[in-house]
């Protein structure tokens, strides 16, 4: 096995005084506010989001489904969990008269009321999904979720070469505060 460190940035987003406007959601996309019989759901769609990302040599849980659902429930036994800042992303279509639903993002997040700080523990979307507005639609309901708790800031991580997911954040208004390194063990190359 071989260690090596991992670029991340702190980014964070002051909420005070902010309009979150909601972009309207692209066509036959819908967002789930959170409930608990979507947990196992979450857990898929982030193991499926994730798994064959830079963030799952980070974070390996993001490798299998089981892996994922301990997290997911990690994540809603945390004290400051926010159920209105967690989200679900869902695709609906029609074959020969048949509705069917895809879930296809997911973003969950924790708030601490004393600091008044709010933290999105992960934002994913499958990516046969991505660049169609998830994303973005999935941040906002969050944040707004966020500002309707009283939060005054909140944050998050993202791998420095996940320059997607960065261009997002900062067109929706984070900015970078710190640069971070979290190290990770690698199957050596044979």
């Amino acid at each position: 096995m071989t260690w090596t460190y991992f670029k991340r940035y702190r980014m964070e987003i002051a909420l005070q005084q902010r309009e979150l406007v909601e972009p309207p959601a692209p066509p036959g996309y819908s967002f789930l506010p959170w409930r608990e019989d979507l947990l196992d759901i979450h857990a898929r769609v982030k193991h499926l989001s994730f798994r064959g990302e830079i963030d799952a040599q980070i974070f390996p849980c993001f490798l299998d489904e089981n892996s994922c659902r301990r997290l997911m429930l990690a994540i809603v036994r945390k004290p400051g969990f926010l159920p209105q800042a967690t989200w679900l992303a869902v695709f609906s279509y029609q074959v020969e008269g048949k509705i069917y639903q895809e879930y296809c993002g997911t973003i969950q997040g924790i708030y601490d009321a004393e600091t008044r700080m709010g933290s999105i523990q992960n934002v994913g979307v499958i990516p046969g999904h991505r660049d169609r507005g998830i994303g973005q639609g999935l941040l906002y309901r969050c944040l707004r979720g966020f500002q309707q708790a009283g939060a005054d800031r909140v944050s998050l991580e993202v791998t420095a070469e996940n320059e997607g997911a960065i261009r997002l954040y900062r067109r929706v208004g984070f900015e970078i505060m710190r640069t971070v390194y979290k190290v990770a063990e690698l199957p050596s190359a044979r």
